[in-house]
């Protein structure tokens, strides 16, 4: 079972928590976790790339020159995609990207990642992240001190949507904030490619607890 030290603000160890025995436990499925960081991905796609066709382009209704006798190629068009202001060939267009993935399935990837990274050391445990005024400088602080100011990505897990905390790390590049899970499922949460992409996972003790719960609920 994974022990992960929590520490302060100072980066002082305080305390110790064992992470819960199903996420420490889990095998990892190679197969769930890819089909479903593929889905997130396709699903943040827009999919509203439009060029157009040769049918689509304006103007070319006529012929621009007899078929026969000019040493030309026959041409019938002056909008094929091989002119000039002509049309593109194999034009993308609109379309929906989305990929399904069961909510079981996602629950379970998620799951396999967090305890992957958790064995893997990658886990700060905080015992709380706060700020009374949005500063960049207080925020830079807190990673210096937990030994974090040097590492390329970084994700922040607090327990509900924190504008004073959102403010203080949105212009340090390297660092995204997400909120624990819900039990509803309405919140926006982390995702198995957030976990998988960072370095290292900042998350505080209240989302933890608020996360555990609502996974072995």
């Amino acid at each position: 079972m994974a022990e992960l030290e929590i520490f302060d603000g100072k980066g002082k160890s305080v305390g110790k928590h064992k992470l819960a025995a199903p996420l420490a436990e889990l095998t990892v499925n190679g197969m769930v976790l890819h089909r479903t960081v593929v889905a997130e991905e396709a699903n943040s796609r827009q999919g509203t790339q439009s060029t157009k066709t040769r049918s689509d382009a304006r103007g070319g209704g006529r012929k621009p020159y007899k078929q026969k006798k000019t040493g030309n190629a026959r041409q019938g068009t002056i909008r094929a995609p091989h002119y000039a202001h002509g049309g593109v060939a194999l034009a993308p267009k609109p379309r929906d990207y989305s990929k399904k993935v069961n909510r079981k399935e996602r629950r379970l990837a998620i799951m396999a990642a967090f305890g992957a990274q958790a064995n893997a050391g990658k886990i700060v445990l905080s015992k709380e992240v706060s700020f009374k005024a949005p500063k960049t400088k207080d925020a830079q602080a807190m990673l210096v001190a937990l030994g974090l100011a040097d590492v390329k990505r970084v994700l922040l897990v607090v327990p509900e949507y924190d504008e004073m905390v959102v403010k203080s790390f949105r212009n340090i590049p390297n660092v995204e904030v997400r909120t624990a899970p819900s039990r509803d499922g309405k919140a926006a949460s982390f995702s198995a490619r957030d976990l998988l992409v960072a370095h290292k996972i900042v998350i505080t003790e209240a989302a933890m607890k608020k996360t555990e719960e609502c996974w072995l609920a």
